[in-house]
């Protein structure tokens, strides 16, 4: 009885602590697109510029991502974050001193080559943070897999995703803080460098907090390993082992395969919603305000958060686990919000609207979440990081088809047809993943 009652202290410990330790990183990672609009305006930065910065650090970020799933599944999950996090803080404080880095090497305060250099200096800055970026959500998927059962692992592991959303929304909150006090203050040409020093002052406690209130597996902490999570591993777990562990659960998985090519399609509806939808939305016969239509990313992400813990405990309590089901089902619903937002007259109101977008992002968040958690289970825990690594590079393919895919779309077929395209996309995600309705519950040696 001591040992369980000591068990869940532990176990809910973890998730919490986890979940404080990841959003650290979104107030050093989001926290470049507040300072975008004062960069441009006072050195004349162009939005072509920014935008190869943004291609380049999100094909960086996925690559991390897939490269720390490995790393993570054999290393303590606590100083893998610690390292990632405070690379990535330390990094922050030298940004916003980099006009005077390009200061210093072009001996210019102005002109092409003093901003040029300045461009180049963020993009390396901006390229090794998310390097080490991808140092927080793998760990942490270590963490879950060790500490929470298979049987329950979709309901907290949906509610541990809340933490995307809750430091992105954060660091919103504070870098627009930082910005109109700044502005208002008559000091707007230094809020770009307080959008980067403060998050990385915020970022550097963060460390600190995970150090204090980290551990990595439950035998770290005297406790016993997870019943019923035996891995071939278990009685031979040499390099030589882990590689072919690796190989056969991993990358020669069809499963794996199967929920990665899924998750590319769930992120190309996200990403189509939450890159395209505002000016869509303004883009209407009745259009929406700039105010109203920038509310849709909001709506979007809240709704999505409480779809994602709905989609967990449906996944655990009606559905036995078997989260695919949940997710191929869910699928099938965005696909519907998506056809009625297109079918909705020209002059339908407003509010419809943004509830059609909320029903559409209360449903698709689920599958996001879910399928690390299916990948989870069917590869165990010696190697969960890894496959979720893998998924998580999948889904930054994505931004092929949303960025240069979809502006080509609008600009040939105009964006009546946007949400029709993307219901296809999610009926094809759904039926890929229902392929897998039938598979074993987990990978684990009974």
């Amino acid at each position: 009885m001591k040992t369980k009652h000591s068990f869940k202290y532990w176990q809910w410990r973890v998730i919490i602590c986890s979940m404080i330790g990841y959003s650290m990183f979104y107030f050093v990672r989001k926290n470049f697109s507040f300072a975008m609009p004062a960069l441009g305006e006072e050195y004349g930065i162009t939005n072509t510029s920014f935008g190869i910065i943004l291609s380049l650090v999100g094909i960086i970020y996925g690559v991390s991502k897939f490269i720390n799933g490995f790393i993570a599944d054999r290393t303590n999950a606590r100083w893998h974050l610690v390292i990632g996090l405070s690379i990535c803080a330390l990094l922050n404080y030298i940004f916003g001193f980099s006009a005077d880095l390009s200061r210093w090497i072009t001996g210019n305060p102005s002109g092409p080559d003093f901003v040029n250099t300045m461009v180049v200096i963020m993009a390396v800055l901006l390229i090794l943070n998310n390097v080490f970026q991808g140092c927080g959500f793998s760990p942490c998927n270590r963490l879950m897999v060790h500490w929470v059962p298979p049987k329950e692992l979709a309901t907290k592991m949906s509610f541990w995703n809340t933490s995307h959303s809750i430091g992105a929304g954060l660091v919103s909150i504070l870098c627009g803080y930082i910005v109109g006090s700044q502005m208002g203050s008559g000091m707007g040409t230094m809020a770009w460098q307080w959008c980067f020093w403060i998050p990385a002052i915020i970022a550097t406690a963060g460390v600190f907090f995970i150090i204090l209130t980290l551990r990595d597996t439950p035998t770290s902490v005297g406790l016993p390993e997870l019943p019923d999570t035996k891995t071939e591993l278990d009685d031979n777990d040499t390099p030589e082992a882990f590689k072919a562990f690796i190989r056969k659960k991993v990358f020669q998985n069809p499963i794996i395969w199967t929920l990665a090519v899924t998750d590319l399609f769930v992120y190309i509806v996200r990403f189509a919603v939450l890159d395209w939808g505002p000016t869509f939305l303004q883009n209407r016969a009745v259009p929406l305000s700039p105010q109203l239509a920038g509310w849709t990313i909001a709506i979007f992400e809240i709704a999505g958060c409480a779809g994602m813990m709905c989609a967990g405990w449906v996944s655990d309590h009606l559905f036995k686990g078997k989260a695919q089901r949940v997710c191929a089902i869910e699928m099938g619903i965005v696909a519907v919000c998506l056809v009625a937002l297109h079918l909705l007259p020209a002059d339908a109101s407003s509010m419809l609207v943004l509830v059609l977008l909320a029903i559409a992002g209360f449903f698709l968040y689920g599958p996001q979440a879910l399928l690390g958690v299916v990948a989870s289970n069917q590869v165990t825990k010696k190697a969960a990081s890894s496959a979720v690594g893998l998924i998580g590079l999948m889904s930054y393919v994505s931004v092929i088809f949303t960025g240069a895919g979809l502006g080509w779309f609008s600009d040939h077929f105009g964006w009546d047809y946007l949400f029709i395209l993307m219901s296809v996309v999610s009926v094809i995600g759904g039926i890929i993943v229902a392929t897998l309705w039938n598979i074993k519950d987990d990978g684990y040696i009974h």
